[in-house]
């Protein structure tokens, strides 16, 4: 079923290409337009020292490093990965009302219930019309530029990192910027100590609203600076018929603080600070948005939802060395405050550690070598880990840009 699924996913993508190419053939307007077929071919290979959820071998995740000793077998175990190539298209169309872009992109990597596997994973799924945009598309509460330039797929741990779908509204653009978003909602929570309880069985979600983001972003010949918020409901609904009310609600706010300084000659200083209550989705490598916390005295809500505070932290120095030669070196962590009614393996805090040399003996080809670390802390057992891998990419980029006038 698994293969069967795959051929169809190729042919939709099939489909979806030429129907993009035949948008340049068959309209006979006058007025200019493109699109771009762009992507990259990229391969890892490396070695794992420790162990890590088997699902998330090619990666550094914190949060998905074992909660106690030997969870996910053993350590040391070489690796292969050809789960970060990439495909997109961009079509750029004159129209009355200003330019229209759109752009469709999917990669290789597998997450949710194709966690693991080599299978097409949208990313970006946009259009923008003048100051208006809708579709999947980088939150504006998140900072894309505070990536660093690594190859390790995943990222800094402690960054806000999420694609969403959303409508957006952008009055200001260009290099200093400013943007509002609804976006689509969702959260997680974790039922702790209480998970095999009957009453919390009949405790659903209910998203009334939208997530509600901006970005006001300052550019300038030193870089930019950048500040970006969020505000979400969040709340979920007792059905159960029984003496117990659990019913509750929580406010997920968060601020992020992000920026790109330019020094020396090609160098950049990348980072970003991330504080908030109940945004953990938002991260690039965060548990659960709520946890349970004990109401001790209220004999009908014995206990209760809270937001987990978080605090995210991430800096890196991309380094020109030459024109063949870089490296990217950086810290990033994530700390959550837990709830009483967690469990005591619950994920508490995480650090995440890269250093690299690429190497461009072409245009447009790359190879490079990493040194990845990360570790994780529990909440209240003591437990502490880490994982230290080796990685090697090879990657080659292709861009064709197609017009017609």
């Amino acid at each position: 079923m698994k293969y069967l699924s795959m051929k169809v996913r190729v042919l939709i993508v099939m489909a979806l290409t030429f129907s993009l190419v035949g948008q340049l053939q068959a309209q006979d307007e006058e007025k200019p337009k493109s699109m771009e077929i762009y992507g990259f071919i990229m391969m890892d290979a490396g070695y794992n020292f420790n162990q890590i959820q088997n699902d998330w071998f090619d990666v550094v995740r914190p949060t998905k490093l074992p909660a106690y000793k030997n969870q996910y077998g053993t350590d040391g175990n070489f690796y292969f990965s050809v789960r970060q190539t990439r495909l997109g298209f961009k079509n750029y169309f004159e129209t009355p009302l200003g330019e229209l872009k759109t752009q469709f992109e999917f990669e290789m990597f597998g997450t949710g219930v194709d966690a693991g596997q080599t299978t097409i994973r949208l990313r970006h799924a946009y259009a923008e019309l003048g100051k208006f945009g809708a579709g999947q598309y980088w939150s504006p509460f998140m900072d894309i530029d505070v990536f660093p330039n690594t190859v390790e797929y995943w990222g800094p741990n402690g960054m806000a990192f999420f694609r969403n779908v959303q409508f957006r509204y952008m009055p200001i653009q260009g290099d200093t910027r400013l943007t509002f978003a609804l976006e689509r909602p969702g959260a997680s929570a974790d039922q702790g100590t209480y998970a095999n309880r009957i009453e919390l069985a009949g405790v659903k979600p209910r998203f009334a609203l939208p997530d509600l983001s901006f970005e006001y972003r300052k550019a300038g010949s030193f870089g930019y600076v950048e500040l970006a918020g969020i505000a979400r409901s969040i709340k979920w609904e007792d059905q159960n018929n029984d003496v117990y009310d659990l019913s509750g609600s929580a406010l997920g706010w968060g601020l992020n603080l992000s920026t790109n300084l330019k020094f020396g000659k090609g160098d950049v200083f990348r980072g970003a600070v991330v504080y908030g209550e109940g945004i953990q989705n938002y991260f690039n490598d965060a548990p659960v948005d709520v946890g349970i916390k004990n109401n001790p005295g209220n004999v009908t809500s014995p206990v209760k939802g809270v937001a987990l505070p978080i605090l995210g932290i991430t800096a890196f120095v991309d380094h020109k060395w030459n024109d063949k030669f870089t490296t990217a070196i950086g810290y990033s962590s994530v700390n959550i405050t837990n709830s009483d009614g967690q469990t005591n393996d619950a994920f508490k805090s995480g650090q995440y550690i890269v250093g690299n040399l690429m190497y461009y003996p072409v245009k447009n080809a790359m190879m490079g070598a990493e040194i990845q670390y990360g570790d994780r802390n529990n909440y209240n057992d003591g437990w502490s880990t880490s994982i230290t891998k080796v990685q090697f990419s090879f990657k080659y980029n292709f861009s064709q840009v197609f017009y017609r006038n």
